[in-house]
């Protein structure tokens, strides 16, 4: 059975129809994953193929998408983006520079039309992960810093109304990827000591990464922070 399958999309701007690539669920099990969810496969990368770009337009979006936009969303892609756009086709199989390519605009485009921040880090998340897998680390750590800085914009507007122990606990280990182990304990102890967040595996991996953090800060001689010096 072929990994990819094509799948009909109708752009959410031109409202043409259009072809894209999906992996089918046999090929997305992940072989190993990194503690901040940068997952690797074995035949191919089903991330490579999460960006549905428009041929027609260049609107890129993501399932995580508004499902519909306004006349003047469609009005601010255009004039941003749109009207630049020379026809491309991504539907087929993707390098891992196409791939990079439909991520970029896909948040080009999430920029363009005002998408919600939690979208936005998303796609940063994942461009970061792109140039992990081929190795560029200094574009690694530099889109990690943007997606971090977007994440703590998605707490802080809605920190009232959720209590998302996966957000705290990514923003916490970007902190510690990007180094700065203080920070990245005070949001893993956030997840650890909070009554209200029940989520097991989040507060599991918070505490390996706090005594990892621990651990690491104890080799190197350093003083440990307020919240370390009592234990988890």
């Amino acid at each position: 059975m072929e990994p990819l399958y094509q799948s009909k999309i109708v752009c959410a701007c031109c409202e043409n129809t259009f072809a894209t690539s999906r992996v089918r669920p046999s090929f997305k099990r992940p072989i190993r994953t990194d503690s901040d969810f940068c997952a690797y496969f074995e035949v191919i990368n089903p991330d490579y193929y999460v960006v549905r770009v428009c041929p027609y337009c260049g609107f890129a979006s993501t399932e995580n998408f508004s499902d519909r936009l306004y006349d003047k969303q469609k009005q601010a892609y255009l004039e941003k983006l749109g009207h630049q756009w020379k026809m491309r086709d991504y539907s087929g199989e993707r390098t891992p520079e196409a791939a990079l390519e439909c991520y970029k605009l896909a948040l080009l485009t999430a920029q363009a039309v005002g998408e919600k921040d939690r979208v936005i880090s998303g796609l940063l998340h994942h461009i970061a992960w792109l140039y992990r897998n081929a190795g560029q680390k200094e574009q690694e750590m530099r889109f990690l810093r943007f997606a971090l800085d977007a994440y703590v914009r998605v707490y802080e507007a809605e920190r009232g109304s959720l209590n998302n122990a996966r957000l705290l606990y990514v923003i916490g280990e970007l902190h510690r990827r990007l180094g700065d182990p203080r920070e990245a304990v005070r949001w893993f102890s956030r997840v650890i000591h909070d009554k209200s967040i029940t989520d097991g595996a989040m507060i599991r991996a918070s505490r390996e990464q706090w005594t990892l953090i621990r651990e690491e800060m104890q080799q190197k001689g350093q003083e440990l922070p307020e919240e370390m010096q009592s234990g988890a």
